[in-house]
C-alpha cells in the first residue's frame, strides 16, 4: 500500500487561470476619468433638471389648488347671490313703486288744483270733440254738476254754431255729478267724463306696469 503525500502550500496560485476565466482573456481596461470641469457641469445639468421638474410639479399643484379655491369661492357666491340678488328686486321694486306713488301724488293735486279753477275745461273739450262728428243727430243731452250748468250752456251753444250742429240742446244740472265731470248723450251713443273712473283706470295701469317690471327685474338680476 502506497503513502499518501503530504500537501505542503508550495504550489504557485498565481499562474493559474480563475474558474470561469479563459487562461489567455486581456484584463479589462481601466475606467477613463472625467475631467473636473465636465463633473461639475454634469451636476450642474441635473441640478438644473430637478429643479425645472420641482418647480413645473409646484406648479401644477399650486394651480390644482387655485382651481379648487376659486371654485369653493365661486360656490359659496352663488349659495349668497339668491338672497342678495331678491333683496335687489324687491328694493328696486320699492324704490320704483315710491317714485310713481310720488308722481301720482303731484299729478293728483295738480289735476284738483286744474279742476278748482278751471271745472268746466275738459267738459268744454269734450263737447267740442264730440260735436264735430254729431251733424245729424236730433239732440244733444248734457249733464253736468248745477254750478256748471248755465256756462256749459253757453259754451255748447257756440260750439253748435261753429259746427253746424242742429238738433237740439239739453243741459242738466245734477247735483251727483262731481265739478268737472259730465256726460254727454245722444239718440245711439254717449260719453262719460269721470274723474274717479279714469283715476282707477291710471291705477291698474300702474300697477300692470310695476307688476310687469317687477318680473323682468327678477329675469335679469334673478339669472
Amino acid at each position: 500500500m502506497s503513502q499518501l503525500a503530504r500537501f505542503t502550500f508550495d504550489l504557485d496560485l498565481e499562474s493559474r487561470p480563475v474558474h470561469g476565466e479563459a487562461a489567455n482573456d486581456p484584463p479589462p481596461p481601466p475606467m477613463p476619468s472625467l475631467p473636473e470641469n465636465v463633473v461639475a457641469q454634469l451636476i450642474a445639468s441635473a441640478r438644473e433638471e430637478a429643479y425645472a421638474e420641482g418647480l413645473a410639479a409646484g406648479e401644477r399643484n399650486a394651480a390644482n389648488m387655485a382651481a379648487q379655491t376659486i371654485a369653493a369661492a365661486a360656490g359659496a357666491l352663488a349659495t349668497q347671490t339668491a338672497p342678495l340678488a331678491a333683496a335687489l328686486d324687491r328694493a328696486i321694486a320699492e324704490h320704483r313703486r315710491e317714485a310713481v306713488d310720488l308722481a301720482l301724488s303731484i299729478a293728483r293735486k295738480l289735476a284738483l288744483h286744474l279742476v278748482a279753477r278751471y271745472p268746466q275745461l275738459e267738459l268744454e273739450a269734450l263737447i267740442a270733440e264730440c260735436l264735430a262728428s254729431l251733424g245729424g243727430v236730433p239732440h244733444l243731452v248734457i249733464r253736468c254738476h248745477p254750478d256748471l250748468a248755465d256756462a256749459i250752456r253757453d259754451k255748447a251753444s257756440a260750439h253748435m254754431a261753429q259746427s253746424g250742429f242742429s238738433g237740439r240742446l239739453v243741459v242738466m244740472g245734477e247735483p251727483d255729478i262731481r265739478l268737472g265731470d259730465g256726460r254727454l248723450e245722444w239718440v245711439d251713443g254717449g260719453v262719460v267724463r269721470d274723474i274717479a273712473e279714469t283715476a282707477g283706470e291710471i291705477d291698474r295701469q300702474i300697477a300692470s306696469y310695476l307688476a310687469a317690471r317687477g318680473r323682468a327685474d327678477h329675469e335679469e338680476y334673478g339669472a
